[in-house]
């Protein structure tokens, strides 16, 4: 497989591939024994430069040390963003959610792995992110709920792998998460990103203060997400799916925006139970893929993984295009 990031080489490469760029070369690692994670990954990403290398970090991050938890965190992170009243109130009209469910959420997922896993840079990136601008691009959307949702994307991930993943992020991984996605933005169009996390969750609290309040429109498009989860369920464990989400975002002001009911103790005991035992059997145990890429992952909108980039956009802008 070939990347183009730039990178130092490692001393404990296990395998090499050719960049499709001119830029250097990125190295490709295996298991080590077959099985177990690979330290020389950890010690790649501690040699890069936050800022400049962010691209090659996430990707090493996404690929290699958590492509589990930061999926299950970035789909919490999307969840989260119901919660506030004017962010639901546009993907509520637009009923995506509603009447096109399973689509919206793989679209989504698509979009952001491929810019996560080629970069910015990356010929595919580049296409994803232009992709998600153009789509933007048809609707109003006041600049602090861009920036909330931006927020999530980087929140999340460093809170899931501090609580359920094999090993936390450290304070370089996550500033280097921090620049990636600030640059996400900034080609966004974004204005008024802040300069650092602690400012951010500042700029996030005050958000919440106002926009965080029960709304219809957060309840239906909670209940349609969940909706999607319950298909992929068999019947009989449909009922658990509410309270399983409940249980792992458990903030008050969270489950009264999108009128869910906290988890029972048990329920949200057995729930991050079951995550911190699956944690410590990956740190001895490498599930999966390694690395894990897209073109590899299971796909249910587009079997076999076949769809261009382009494509990947709302449903009602698709048959407004056809039309016109």
């Amino acid at each position: 497989r070939r990347h183009s990031f730039p990178t130092r080489r490692s001393s404990d490469l296990m395998a090499a591939n050719t960049s499709i760029t001119p830029r250097a070369t990125s190295p490709i690692y295996r298991k080590r024994f077959g099985f177990m994670p690979n330290p020389a990954v950890a010690r790649e990403i501690a040699g890069l430069d936050a800022q400049a290398d962010c691209q090659r970090i996430v990707f090493l991050l996404t690929a290699y040390e958590f492509p589990w938890d930061i999926t299950r965190s970035l789909e919490i992170a999307l969840f989260y963003t119901y919660a506030s009243d004017t962010v639901s109130k546009l993907l509520d009209r637009t009923r995506e959610f509603k009447d096109h469910g399973q689509k919206r959420y793989d679209d989504t997922r698509l979009l952001i792995a491929h810019f996560m896993e080629s970069g910015w840079d990356g010929d595919v990136g580049s296409r994803a992110l232009a992709r998600i601008n153009q789509t933007h691009g048809n609707y109003r959307i006041p600049q602090d709920d861009f920036l909330f949702v931006l927020w999530t994307f980087i929140e999340f991930p460093m809170r899931w792998t501090a609580d359920f993943s094999w090993r936390p992020m450290t304070a370089h991984e996550k500033n280097a998460w921090f620049n990636f996605w600030c640059e996400i933005g900034r080609r966004m169009g974004l204005v008024g990103i802040p300069d650092s996390k602690p400012a951010f969750d500042t700029f996030v609290q005050d958000y919440s203060h106002r926009h965080f309040v029960p709304a219809e429109a957060s309840a239906r498009v909670a209940d349609a997400t969940l909706d999607i989860i319950r298909g992929w369920l068999p019947a009989p464990l449909h009922g658990l799916v509410a309270p399983a989400v409940s249980s792992l975002i458990d903030e008050p002001a969270f489950l009264a925006a999108v009128h869910l009911q906290p988890a029972p103790a048990l329920m949200q005991k057995a729930v991050t139970g079951s995550l911190k035992a699956l944690a410590r059997l990956k740190r001895v145990c490498v599930i999966g893929g390694y690395p894990v890429m897209l073109a590899d992952a299971p796909n249910r909108t587009y079997p076999g993984n076949r769809y261009e980039v382009e494509a990947l956009k709302p449903v009602h802008l698709q048959r407004r295009e056809d039309q016109a």
